[in-house]
């Protein structure tokens, strides 16, 4: 089916997802990808327990869990036996699926202006997950991550949102286009040529986080046939958009705090500056909504923990390293406090092997950083103590923090309120309306 021409989607009647949602459009893709590999779509969307007639229409205004549609990811992966399912979706997705930010992207000025645009305006298509765009040196760095507390299938969201970065910045800036290396937070799977094949670049897996790594110069690059008025009209549009979501200060600090907490710029001061107000307002109003600085970054530092163990071999010091712990005692003391077990239980759990114990011989992980499970926690045992003199030996790898990039040094140029867009007390009419 052809896309909908530009100018339909300024003037449709869409609207943004609430927390935790996302348009269809983005996971689309999905039902053919699973005819191909000859699975029954209807069957495992049952067993997602979502809408059987989730995939019947076009997808455009329909809103999916991002949490079901990572769920429903999973589950099609562990079926089929595809462990690049992510991919599959993601490379046959096109820049059309972003409708009105789309757009905006195609129309921007440079690609730089385009990335920021989809850095800043995600949360009208997504708000399951946040793109970063940073740059160190000559270096850029486009990451995508999901912030939804339970975010099932994370990495397989991530190589599908990376999958369709690619085919955003090929219709950006050529057929040809190719990164200069791809970042996985996964283990390294046991076929690795579809990543090769349609990245066209050095794919490396078992890092902290996904991301694609481009030339900083090309931040500057003009975009061919971009039109100036198709510009202007989709961003008031989706300022429009904006201005009409209902999320709190508690969901922009998630979003926020998804990217920051690998960049080790988890601090409520930090935050404070970037939403121009004293850290005491900003404690008081969390308060307010029942929650705190403290308690957010800790959520945030444990899902990521929480993926790092499930779905990739990383070490605990590089772990601990990307989280911003001294040492990766205090990572695994902080874990413990998190879930009620160490690190090394909890990769044991979430990534289950043989053994000759018996079954529920170690407690199961806890949904949520608050409290504590109520089984008791496991002694460390000669195995732990092993496990974290390993860590403290392993080296870093081949990790961003290794390399000599580290993500505390990444220049943000542009306004800081992009990032953390301040209260909106009301909505104007909708352009053109």
């Amino acid at each position: 089916m052809a896309a909908p021409p530009e100018e339909a989607f300024l003037h449709e009647a869409c609207q943004a997802p609430t927390s935790g949602f996302v348009h269809l459009e983005a996971a689309q893709e999905i039902y053919p990808v699973l005819v191909e590999l000859g699975a029954d779509p209807g069957a495992l969307v049952a067993e997602a327990a979502l809408d059987p007639h989730l995939f019947d229409g076009d997808g455009e205004g329909t809103f999916v869990s991002f949490t079901a549609l990572g769920r429903l990811m999973a589950l099609a992966a562990a079926h089929t036996r595809c462990p690049h399912l992510g991919l599959l979706v993601g490379q046959r997705t096109a820049l059309s699926a972003l409708g009105l930010l789309g757009v905006l992207l195609r129309h921007s000025q440079t690609v730089g202006d385009a990335l920021h645009a989809l850095e800043a305006h995600l949360s009208v298509r997504d708000q399951g997950a946040v793109f970063g765009l940073g740059v160190h040196d000559d270096i850029a760095v486009l990451s995508y991550a999901p912030y939804e507390p339970e975010a099932d299938g994370a990495a397989l969201h991530s190589e599908r949102a990376l999958a369709q970065a690619i085919n955003i910045l090929r219709a950006l800036c050529g057929p040809d286009w190719a990164p200069t290396e791809v970042l996985l937070p996964r283990s390294t799977p046991a076929q690795a040529e579809p990543y090769g094949a349609f990245f066209r670049a050095p794919v490396r897996f078992d890092q902290e986080m996904a991301a694609l790594v481009l030339p900083a110069v090309l931040l500057q690059r003009p975009i061919a046939g971009a039109d100036p008025g198709l510009r202007r009209k989709a961003e008031e549009r989706v300022h429009w958009l904006e201005a009409l979501e209902s999320s709190t200060l508690t969901d922009e600090l998630r979003r926020y705090l998804r990217t920051a907490v690998t960049r080790q710029r988890c601090r409520a001061a930090r935050v404070a500056r970037l939403r121009l107000v004293h850290r005491r307002t900003l404690s008081r109003r969390l308060k307010a909504e029942g929650t705190s600085f403290r308690q957010l970054a800790g959520e945030a530092q444990f899902r990521v923990a929480r993926q790092l163990l499930a779905d990739t071999g990383m070490s605990m010091a590089q772990i601990a390293a990307v989280l911003d712990f001294s040492e990766p005692s205090a990572f695994t003391h902080a874990f413990r406090r998190w879930s009620g077990m160490t690190p090394t239980a909890w990769r044991r759990l979430s990534r289950p092997q043989p053994t000759d114990e018996p079954d529920g011989a170690e407690p199961q992980p806890s949904a949520t950083p608050a409290g504590r499970p109520e089984r008791a926690q496991p002694r460390a045992d000669e195995r732990e103590v092993a496990a974290m003199a390993e860590s403290r030996a392993a080296p870093a790898g081949n990790t961003l923090i290794a390399r000599g990039i580290p993500l505390a040094g990444y220049r943000r140029d542009r306004d800081p309120a992009r990032v953390l867009p301040p209260d909106r007390s009301h909505a104007d009419p909708a352009p053109g309306a």
